[in-house]
């Protein structure tokens, strides 16, 4: 029996595999098989829709624009993937390994992605609009500019990953705000902050100072301080500094320093507000 596999824009036969009881998965994975030989086996513009690839080995396949709608990819291992532009929208992807998967691009509006590995994964520009998200890996990806509106990132593990420009609405940020929040959300405590010519001070965040970290670093803001210790680069305490990119704000030791305005969007990184740091060393090396 043969059964071929199609450009989905084309129709132009990508790929065909003939033997007793073949079927569409079977077809697809020695497609994916032989590419590993085999240049002209291109699977990139296939149609795939509705496939069922459950559990299968398709690590590093070349899957750039592929129509994946609707296909059945739970426990597939897919890390290395190239999966740039597929349409991945309504696909089961559950417990998949995404691992350092290239996801550019692509359409997983509504994708099951509960449980996958995207750890590393490239998903800039990716539409993941009401995709199941629960419990998946995304510690270090790259999620610049994607839409996450109304995605479900309930356990999701989202450290160190770039949230850069994600669209991302404010009630979702409410849904995932615990897992970036580093610092008190009530009451005062003790931080540090980089000043003008290498300068660092210790400064502390009044109980009814406005405090907001975010999705992108740790660098966190709050709408004022107050300035306990200023250490300058050769170790000797001084009695004021001026900021380290902002020559007007002014910190004095005892005193209270307000920003101009205070933006609490947890989306911005470099926003209103003044900037600091959890820990001494982090500020230092800003």
């Amino acid at each position: 029996m043969i059964i071929e596999i199609k450009n989905q824009i084309t129709s132009e036969i990508i790929f065909e595999y003939e033997k007793e009881n073949n079927t569409k998965r079977d077809t697809i994975l020695e497609a994916i098989k032989e590419k590993i030989n085999l240049r002209n086996a291109d699977l990139s513009y296939a149609d795939l829709r509705n496939a069922d690839l459950s559990n299968a080995d398709l690590r590093g396949a070349d899957l750039r624009n592929a129509a994946l709608r609707y296909a059945d990819l739970s426990n597939a291992d897919l890390s290395n993937a190239d999966l740039r532009n597929a349409d991945l929208s309504n696909a089961d992807l559950s417990n998949a390994d995404l691992s350092n998967a290239d996801l550019k691009g692509a359409d997983l509006r509504n994708a099951d992605l509960s449980n996958a590995d995207l750890r590393n994964a490239d998903l800039r520009n990716a539409a993941l609009r009401g995709a199941d998200l629960r419990n998946a890996d995304l510690s270090n990806a790259d999620l610049r500019n994607a839409d996450l509106s109304n995605a479900d990132l309930r356990n999701a593990d989202l450290r160190n990953a770039d949230l850069s420009n994600a669209d991302l609405r404010k009630k979702d940020i409410k849904k995932i705000k615990h897992l970036f929040q580093i610092i008190p959300e009530q009451g005062s405590f003790i931080a540090w902050k980089k000043l003008h010519n290498q300068c660092i001070a210790k400064i502390e965040i009044p109980t009814k100072s406005p405090r907001i970290c975010n999705l992108i670093n740790r660098k966190c803001r709050a709408k004022f301080v107050k300035t306990l210790d200023i250490i300058d680069n050769k170790g000797n305490s001084i009695k004021e500094q001026i900021g380290q990119r902002d020559s007007k704000t002014i910190y004095k030791v005892g005193r209270l320093t307000h920003a101009d305005s205070f933006d609490n969007n947890m989306k911005d990184d470099c926003s209103h507000g003044i900037h600091f740091f959890v820990t001494k060393q982090e500020a230092l090396n800003w």
